[in-house]
C-alpha cells in the first residue's frame, strides 16, 4: 500500500510541474509569434494533452478492442466540456473573440456529423472512415496554421521591456518536458489511484467511472487550472475545444484504422442503445451550450459554467444507475 501511495504522490507532482511548464511554453509561443492564445490552445496544447487518449486508444486497438476508443472519445469530450471547461468558465468567465472561436467550433461539429453518420446510419466504424477521420485531422492542422498566419495579435505595449522574451530552445524544452511529465503523471495517478481504491474496497464500477474515465482527461484539467492561475483562460478554452476535435478525428481515427468495430451497446435506455440516446446527445448538447453564447455575444458567463457542471453531475449520476 505504501508504494502505490508514494507513486500516486509522484504522479501528482509530475502533473502539477508538467502543467506549469507546458502552459509557460505555450503562452510564450503565443507571445513570440503574436498569435491568439485560443488558437495555440486549440493546436499545440491540445496535441500535448490528448496524448493519453491517443495512447490508450491505440493500445486498445492493437489488442483488438477498438471499440474502447468509442467510449473513451465521447466520455472525454463530455468530461472536457462539462467539467474542465465548466470549471474555467465558472471561475473566470470573460470575453472571447468570436472570429477566433468560429473555426475550431465549426470543425468540431463537422467532425461530429461524420461521427453521427457512422453511429446512427451505418451502425459501425469502418477502416475507410478511420482514414477519413485522420484526413480531417490533417486538414484541421493545416487550416488552423493558416488561420494563425492571418490572425496575428498585437503585442502589448511595454511587453518586451517588462518581460524578457523566452528563447525558442527553452520554449520547445518546456513544451516537450511538460507534455511528457503530464502523460507520465496521469498514468501514475490513474494506475496507483485505482490500486489504492481497490485496497480500500471501492467497487470496480465506481473505479471505472472515476479514476479510469477521468484519467485521460487529467492533462486537460491540469492545463485548465494552471492557465487560470496564470491568467491565460483563452489558452484553456482553446485547449478544450482542440482536444475535443482531436478526440473525434485523431483518437478515434487511429483506433478505427487499426481495428474497425460496430457501435458497442453496454446498456439500454427505453429499450434503445444508451450510447445513441444519452451519450452522443449529451456530448453535442454540452458543446452547443459552451460555444453558442460566446459565438453570439463574444463572452462567457458564470451561469454557463454552473449549468455545465450540473449537467455533468446528472450525467454521472445516470451512469451510476445503469
Amino acid at each position: 500500500m505504501l508504494v502505490p501511495v508514494l507513486l500516486f504522490a509522484v504522479g501528482l507532482v509530475c502533473l502539477i510541474k508538467g502543467g506549469d511548464w507546458f502552459v509557460d511554453g505555450s503562452s510564450a509561443l503565443a507571445r513570440r509569434f503574436h498569435l491568439p492564445e485560443l488558437l495555440i490552445g486549440a493546436t499545440v496544447v491540445s496535441i500535448g494533452t490528448t496524448l493519453p487518449e491517443v495512447m490508450v486508444s491505440s493500445m486498445s486497438a492493437v489488442s483488438g478492442h477498438g471499440e474502447i476508443a468509442y467510449g473513451n472519445a465521447i466520455g472525454s469530450i463530455i468530461c472536457n466540456t462539462a467539467l474542465i471547461a465548466a470549471i474555467t468558465i465558472a471561475v473566470r468567465p470573460g470575453k472571447v473573440d468570436p472570429k477566433t472561436l468560429r473555426f475550431p467550433v465549426g470543425f468540431f461539429f463537422l467532425s461530429a456529423a461524420v461521427y453521427c453518420v457512422a453511429a446512427y446510419v451505418m451502425g459501425r466504424f469502418t477502416r475507410p472512415l478511420g482514414f477519413l477521420m485522420l484526413g480531417l485531422f490533417i486538414a484541421y492542422m493545416i487550416l488552423t496554421v493558416r488561420q494563425m498566419k492571418n490572425s496575428p495579435v498585437e503585442a502589448p505595449e511595454g511587453d518586451e521591456e517588462d518581460e524578457k522574451p523566452m528563447t525558442m530552445t527553452k520554449m520547445l524544452v518546456l513544451l516537450v518536458l511538460g507534455a511528457v511529465l503530464i502523460a507520465v503523471g496521469a498514468k501514475l495517478l490513474v494506475d496507483n489511484g485505482t490500486l489504492i481504491a481497490q485496497a480500500l474496497g471501492v467497487p470496480e464500477s465506481v473505479i471505472a467511472l472515476t479514476f479510469v474515465a477521468l484519467g485521460t482527461s487529467l492533462p486537460e484539467l491540469v492545463t485548465a487550472i494552471t492557465s487560470l492561475v496564470k491568467g491565460h483562460s483563452d489558452l484553456s478554452l482553446g485547449n478544450v475545444i482542440g482536444a475535443n476535435v482531436f478526440n473525434l478525428v485523431l483518437v478515434s481515427g487511429v483506433s478505427v484504422t487499426i481495428a474497425p468495430f460496430t457501435v458497442p451497446e453496454t446498456a439500454k435506455i427505453f429499450g434503445q442503445n444508451a450510447s445513441l440516446v444519452l451519450e452522443i446527445p449529451v456530448m453535442l448538447a454540452v458543446m452547443l451550450l459552451m460555444t453558442i453564447p460566446p459565438l453570439l455575444k463574444g463572452k462567457l458567463s458564470r451561469a454557463q459554467g454552473i449549468l455545465l457542471l450540473a449537467i455533468y453531475a446528472v450525467f454521472c449520476g445516470i451512469q451510476f444507475t445503469m
